[in-house]
């Protein structure tokens, strides 16, 4: 499968979603994938679990794709966000050649999953409801506490929380949750994506700014939790960077628009 450049009118909305595309970009996760997969194969309303291995070193794709899940692969790793564009492009591609003659195409909400989940991936059911129903366009998922210890002193999270506050009016319980599902009338608000780990911080802002129905959704999953060693302390700062790039480029956009929220008019419609 080798998804093209997004063509609006392929992308352009067509009702509520009729069913889910389980997009799970995934790196040197070959121990957990296959977990992963088939938890995310009972969620109700999946239809298609696709897997965007991004450059790993080990058989991610190969444990995937035995386990069910369609596979798209980069050669060389290019972050979760081109990750994330790679799949939903790839879902766009699928709708569009099961397609019969004169056929309008249906578009499948995209639900973004972690491919550390294993068999809790099937929680994530909750976040695809109120989309399938057309009660909001973009869900977020609240994670419980981790299981494990450790984790980090909270600098990203507040960054980004009192960013997508200060710019977009949203209080983020979870602001880098990575758990969401959205139509593509949803998505194609939210491209391009902010760059590394400033794809989260910089989508929930640009939802908003789009006049998206934006919803939080409690989920009972479970993933690896980032200790406090000095690998982990350069992944956050890494973290940090990276939200703080997405927030600086939506506040230079804001101020460019004269205050407006950028993609709206003066009375709020979408332009």
């Amino acid at each position: 499968m080798s998804p093209s450049a997004p063509n609006p009118a392929a992308d352009a909305p067509s009702g509520t979603p009729h069913a889910v595309a389980v997009i799970i970009p995934a790196k040197d996760e070959e121990d957990r994938i296959a977990a992963t997969v088939a938890s995310a194969k009972r969620i109700p309303g999946a239809d298609l679990v696709l897997v965007v291995d991004d450059g790993s070193s080990d058989d991610t794709g190969v444990h995937a794709r035995a386990a069910g899940a369609e596979v798209v692969t980069h050669r060389t790793n290019k972050g979760k966000a081109q990750a994330m564009m790679t799949g939903s492009f790839a879902v766009r591609n699928r709708e569009i050649s099961e397609l019969a003659p004169g056929e309008q195409v249906r578009h499948r909400a995209l639900l973004f999953i972690d491919g550390d989940l294993e068999d809790s991936a099937e929680n994530t059911a909750p976040l695809a409801g109120p989309v399938l129903a057309g009660e909001a366009d973009a869900t977020i998922a609240i994670l419980p506490a981790q299981k494990r210890a450790g984790g980090g002193f909270g600098f990203v999270v507040g960054l980004a929380k009192r960013g997508i506050e200060r710019l977009s009016g949203f209080q983020a319980t979870q602001p880098l949750s990575g758990m969401r599902c959205m139509t593509r009338e949803a998505f194609t608000a939210t491209q391009p994506f902010a760059r590394g780990w400033g794809v989260e911080t910089g989508m929930t802002i640009d939802l908003v700014w789009a006049g998206m129905r934006v919803r939080e959704v409690e989920c009972d999953l479970q993933h690896r939790v980032t200790g406090r060693d000095l690998k982990a302390q350069l992944h956050r700062a890494a973290q940090y960077r990276d939200v703080a790039r997405a927030l600086a480029v939506r506040e230079l956009r804001g101020r460019v628009s004269g205050g407006r929220r950028p993609g709206r008019d003066a009375g709020g419609a979408l332009s």
